[in-house]
C-alpha cells in the first residue's frame, strides 16, 4: 500500500502557524484588558476616597480656599477615571477583535484538519479495496489451479 501524503500538509502548516499568531495576540491583548481594568478600579477607588473626603470636610469648618484645592483635585480624578474608561473600551474592543480573528483562524485549521481526516479515510478505505482484489485475485487463481489440477 502506497504510504499516505495530504496534498494540503503545507496550507495545514501555514495556518496552524496563522492560529498561534492569532492566539498569542488574543492572549496579549486579554492582558491589555485586564490592565486597564485594574487601573480603572484603582482609579475609581481613589474618586471613592475624594468623594468621602469631601462628604468629611463638608462637616467641619469650611475653608473656601481647601475646598477649591480638593474640588480641583477631584476633577483631575475624575477626568482620570473617564481617560482610563476610554483606554478599557479600547482595550475591550481590540480584544474583541482578536478574539474574532482568533476563532476565524481556528475555523481555518479546523477545516484543514477535516480535510485530512476525509483524505486518510479515503486513503485507507483504498488501501483496504487493493488489498481485498489482491485476495480474491489469489483465491481466484487458486480455485482454478486446484480445479485444472483435479480435472487432469
Amino acid at each position: 500500500m502506497k504510504r499516505f501524503r495530504f496534498s494540503l500538509q503545507a496550507v495545514a502548516v501555514l495556518r496552524a502557524h496563522h492560529e498561534l499568531k492569532a492566539r498569542e495576540a488574543f492572549a496579549a491583548a486579554v492582558q491589555a484588558h485586564r490592565q486597564t481594568d485594574e487601573a480603572l478600579a484603582l482609579v475609581r477607588a481613589r474618586v471613592t476616597a475624594f468623594e468621602v473626603a469631601l462628604a468629611a470636610r463638608r462637616q467641619q469648618r469650611f475653608s473656601a480656599a481647601d475646598e477649591a484645592q480638593t474640588l480641583g483635585a477631584y476633577r483631575q480624578e475624575c477626568s482620570a477615571e473617564a481617560e482610563a474608561e476610554k483606554v478599557m473600551h479600547a482595550a475591550r474592543a481590540v480584544m474583541q477583535q482578536r478574539r474574532a480573528d482568533y476563532l476565524d483562524a481556528h475555523r481555518k485549521v479546523e477545516v484543514v484538519k477535516r480535510l485530512e481526516v476525509k483524505a486518510r479515510t479515503r486513503h485507507r478505505l483504498a488501501g483496504l479495496r487493493e488489498e481485498q482484489a489482491i485476495f480474491d485475485d489469489t483465491a481466484g487463481y487458486r480455485f482454478v489451479t486446484r480445479r485444472a489440477a483435479l480435472s487432469v
